[in-house]
């Protein structure tokens, strides 16, 4: 049953629907997707457009607006709009440490999670878009792994679309996860001096909470370890418009006095937790590097922990043993994590096998991107640290008539802190106003 209410200019709908987990097989196992229709208050949603926003990820539901918020104001202007919470978030099924055992074994559960890559959440997509549209095809606006998800879907299935936005999110067609993270390391090195530049204080109070850590991890509510390794992945803050900032501020007040000498604060300690913590979406941990895997004969096997053996800049005992300042990192998941955040603990057998699994399919179809016919357009944010700028451009080179916005102007999270005028760009280029 579809229950309707209302927001401050808005109508919401309520929609479920059920698809296969595997698409290959219909008769199979089924799982319930949910999606949030909004509708500008005072508009006929019959007469209207649809929009299909894929939030990023992977492992988040689609961000619950209040009213207008963001990108939405100028979407409904002209859109019926569906915020679709892609399987095993959100509503959809939701994938974590309390669900996952109803899978049975942890390879059967790593078996289960092979089917929530882009070309699942895809296929969902095209099942669900008849029922809804009339059989119309619709907009697709993807935020980052949203928008390797509409590259996907530009793919496998352009007669769905009606045109493409892509914010931040176009994926290499070819590059491996030891690739994406050989680029990445750089980049975070970059994003790090950047921050020591506009707030040179940060290279001791770093440096301070990291030595002190080393003598021993500090317990964050729920019990999580902050080791010096989950420390450092508070870069992660480094890739949004104003993470440098939110870093400063958690930096500058890490230590109170007590009774036994400085210690970490409990308000510094439960400010790193909400930011650690992988509790909200673990399936970001699960699937972080098999969305980047194609060759069915090469497992991922922790590509960001190899890789980064290979970067002595960020061996944080190294840097304490000198004085070059703690490198931080982001955008990357390791083995260490399922053994310090309680909310991954439990999978951590599973995991390993997902990090060991072969057979991922190739998801990107260059032949067929090379005569796509979709109009497209893209947001590339220069230096990214999320998703390389260097194999976006590549991307949007190797498709048919797609257009790039190339902008310094916001970071990774642009079209939440540009939102209606990233939007405006985007709609004008792939309509030739621009």
């Amino acid at each position: 049953m579809e229950h309707s209410y209302r927001q401050p200019g808005v109508v919401l709908t309520d929609h479920r629907f059920t698809v296969p987990l595997d698409h290959t097989r219909p008769d199979g196992e089924h799982i319930e997707l949910y999606a949030r229709e909004v509708v500008a208050t005072g508009k006929d949603p019959d007469t209207l457009p649809w929009l299909l926003y894929l939030e990023g990820g992977p492992g988040f539901g689609a961000r619950r607006f209040v009213g207008r918020q963001a990108w939405l104001e100028r979407a409904l202007s002209e859109y019926r709009v569906l915020l679709l919470d892609q399987r095993g978030t959100g509503r959809s099924t939701p994938i974590n440490r309390q669900t996952l055992p109803l899978c049975g074994t942890p390879g059967q559960q790593a078996e289960y999670l092979a089917h929530f890559r882009a070309d699942s959440i895809v296929r969902d997509a095209e099942a669900i878009r008849p029922g809804l549209t009339g059989g119309a095809p619709w907009t697709v606006l993807g935020q980052s792994f949203g928008g390797f998800c509409t590259t996907h879907y530009l793919s496998t299935a352009p007669e769905g679309l009606s045109a493409a936005l892509i914010t931040g999110g176009l994926p290499s067609l070819t590059a491996t996860a030891d690739e994406v993270y050989e680029a990445a390391y750089p980049r975070m090195e970059r994003k790090n001096r950047a921050h020591y530049a506009r707030y040179p204080m940060d290279v001791e109070r770093a440096r301070r909470i990291a030595a002190h850590l080393a003598q021993g991890p500090a317990e964050l509510p729920g019990g999580h370890r902050l080791t010096v390794e989950a420390f450092q992945s508070l870069g992660i803050l480094l890739g949004t418009g104003g993470g440098s900032h939110q870093l400063h501020y958690l930096l500058e007040d890490a230590f109170v006095p007590t009774a036994s000498g400085p210690a970490l604060s409990d308000a510094f300690l439960e400010g790193v937790h909400g930011l650690l913590s992988f509790a909200a979406h673990p399936l970001y941990a699960l699937l972080h590097e098999p969305i980047y895997a194609q060759d069915p004969a090469a497992p991922t096997a922790w590509a960001a922990e190899r890789v980064r053996a290979g970067q002595p800049g960020f061996d944080a005992e190294k840097s304490l043993a000198g004085d070059e300042p703690l490198l931080f990192t982001g955008e990357t998941v390791h083995p260490w994590h399922f053994t310090t955040d309680p909310a991954l603990v439990p999978l951590r057998e599973t995991a390993e096998l997902v990090a060991s699994r072969t057979g991922w399919g190739p998801l990107y179809d260059p032949a067929r991107l090379a005569a796509n016919e979709v109009p497209v357009a893209a947001a590339v944010y220069h230096d990214d640290l999320y998703v390389d700028t260097a194999h976006s451009l590549r991307t949007a080179a190797s498709i048919r008539g797609l257009r790039t916005w190339v902008t310094d102007e916001f970071e990774h999270d642009g079209v939440r802190a540009g939102g209606p005028r990233v939007l405006d760009r985007l709609l004008a280029l792939v309509r030739d106003d621009a």
